[in-house]
């Protein structure tokens, strides 16, 4: 089984650290996310300069803030500088993260077109042949050569729409609050589209596994909670994913979390959304749980995923009793 450990981004856990540290736990990948305050990328640098075989990714990097052209030089970057280890994990965002962070439209032209074009361009950048030209509603570039880099390329879609474009495009995907129990499904979506499409790949999915282990499962259980109210709260597309299991409960989250009371909407994740949708308790509970989610047939790399409302405690004890040593 293949096991991956999304670092957490705190202000007290050093990532470099903490990535060394997985490595020698026996973490398969790592990977980094990136939304404000620190740059996914530096970071990835220094822990490729300070592990050894560990693949590395982002989780992610959004399709507004950089061009392909930058996409395709930093991935080809960091593969370069890790020895061949670096997977280039995108994805669109949330409309508060590209508008109120990043000042851009949201709707120019839409956030799934988007994604297409600057999957599409960056790979004909990374691994194109001859020069690249590419006349697009959103990007029009000509006349560069690529970059001869062999880096497998993940989209973090969550609608069918986005999910047509991991079928026909990416080598992976990494699905973020799709409920456990209807990844199969979701992922079937996908296959029934390469297959329309003709497309002969291998997809890797990488389901985000939101992860709490203490010695009090219902501590474990808010911060999932917490975790699943924040994203819901804070994107339609994450509420949306949510939905299509429990819709009743995501209109709830939902509306406590945009209402301002987020202790409110994390008491709307009821527990039966904690089970689909996280792994929480005891050591032995929560590595049963992470392993059944493992055994999903479609999943092929889980990435044990720390809530970003976790103690640095919490955190920490997480990474180490989901490590691979630890079974």
């Amino acid at each position: 089984m293949s096991t991956d450990l999304l670092l957490p981004q705190t202000t007290a856990l050093d990532a470099t650290s903490l990535g060394v540290r997985a490595e020698e736990l026996g973490y398969d990948g790592l990977w980094l996310g990136e939304l404000w305050g620190s740059s996914a990328v530096v970071r990835l640098t220094d822990i490729a300069a300070h592990t050894d075989d560990v693949e590395l990714g982002t989780a992610i990097l959004n399709v507004f803030s950089r061009t392909p052209a930058v996409l395709a030089m930093t991935a080809a970057t960091l593969d370069d500088v890790s020895g061949g280890r670096f997977r280039l994990g995108v994805g669109t965002s949330t409309r508060k993260s590209i508008e109120d962070l990043h000042g851009m439209d949201w709707e120019a032209p839409n956030p799934v077109r988007r994604a297409h074009e600057t999957i599409e361009l960056t790979s004909a950048f990374l691994d194109g042949d001859g020069r690249v030209a590419y006349d697009g509603e959103v990007f029009d570039v000509q006349d560069f050569p690529s970059l001869d880099a062999d880096v497998p390329i993940y989209h973090a879609a969550l609608g069918n729409a986005n999910r047509r474009v991991v079928a026909r495009l990416c080598d992976g995907w990494i699905p973020h609050n799709v409920p456990f129990p209807d990844l199969e499904e979701a992922y079937a979506y996908i296959a029934d589209v390469m297959e329309e499409t003709g497309r002969d790949a291998t997809i890797d999915v990488a389901p985000y596994v939101p992860a709490a282990v203490a010695d009090d499962p219902e501590e474990a259980r808010d911060a999932i909670r917490g975790h699943v109210a924040y994203y819901v709260g804070n994107g339609r597309g994450y509420e949306n994913a949510v939905a299509e299991r429990f819709p009743d409960g995501a209109a709830a989250v939902a509306d406590a979390w945009r209402s301002g009371d987020r202790e409110a909407a994390a008491g709307e994740v009821t527990d039966e959304m904690v089970a689909a949708l996280g792994v929480a308790g005891t050591p032995e509970q929560a590595r049963k749980q992470f392993r059944d989610v493992a055994a999903i047939d479609c999943v092929t790399r889980p990435m044990v995923t720390v809530p970003s409302n976790a103690s640095d405690e919490l955190a920490e004890r997480t990474i180490e009793e989901l490590a691979p040593a630890a079974y």
